[in-house]
């Protein structure tokens, strides 16, 4: 199969991907907008004016970022995983399997879907929140790259899990026992310098943390731990997820009847 022809298999898969959540904005896009909303004035209106300043800045400024990138994480991880075992229960998988497409323009075009829609939410949220405080950017590359690295991490991460599922109740239980707490426990709403050394030690176990925080000092110029090595963990877990992606396709695991 020809560059051409590869090019042209990858573009279709990624329309076909931002025409499936598209044409349901009022499923994919609405709700993620609404919740993040309710989010800056609970959190950050009503209860951020009681709390205070957090690492000098206001506690809305500091909280958005990791809204921001909590919205991200999320609706990348769902549009793949939901999408691609869609098309695994369907048996639709099997055609573009047994087509001469080869699996990597497969995978990339699935993770750049869920990168789409990630990216789109996460810019919805980002114009709401000027709503409620002035967003400064100290540096626009670090957000840019961090965004990207993140979503297609978990893009990657959903069409694991999409491969593994044996049924629509299997791609709930990693987000709802695994994401959203990995989410809500890494630093979004507080500065691990607040916790116990031995719960701050916790802390950094999880990978969530180092992007929040990533995505935070491209914002406001602060975070809680070294944003280099961050970069780097977050750039090492993409290439073991695509390779084991890529392993799983080849292999036809699960994805062959």
């Amino acid at each position: 199969m020809n560059l051409s022809a590869q090019w042209v298999a990858f573009s279709t898969i990624i329309r076909k991907e931002v025409h499936r959540f598209m044409r349901i904005w009022m499923q994919t896009l609405l709700p993620p907008a609404i919740t993040m909303s309710l989010y800056f004035v609970i959190f950050g209106s009503l209860i951020g004016s009681r709390i205070g300043s957090m690492d000098g800045f206001s506690y809305m400024e500091f909280v958005v970022p990791g809204l921001i990138m909590m919205s991200v994480i999320t609706n990348s991880y769902s549009n793949v995983v939901s999408s691609f075992y869609s098309a695994k229960f369907q048996r639709s998988v099997e055609e573009i399997l047994v087509s001469p497409t080869p699996n990597y323009v497969i995978l990339l075009g699935y993770v750049c879907g869920g990168v789409a829609r990630g990216m789109t939410v996460g810019l919805i949220v980002t114009c709401m929140s000027l709503f409620f405080t002035d967003l400064q950017i100290y540096s626009l590359p670090i957000v840019i790259s961090v965004v990207l690295l993140t979503s297609v991490l978990f893009s990657l991460a959903g069409f694991v899990n999409a491969v593994y599922a044996n049924s629509f109740d299997d791609i709930s239980i990693v987000p709802t026992f695994v994401l959203t707490p990995l989410t809500y426990l890494g630093g979004v709403f507080y500065s691990i310098s607040l916790l116990s050394e031995f719960w701050r030690g916790v802390s950094m176990l999880n990978p969530v943390l180092y992007m929040v925080n990533a995505f935070r000092y491209g914002i406001l110029g602060i975070s809680d731990i070294d944003v280099t090595f961050a970069f780097v963990g977050v750039a090492i877990v993409v290439v073991i997820l695509f390779s084991y992606s890529l392993h799983l396709l080849d292999s036809g695991k699960r994805l062959r009847a």
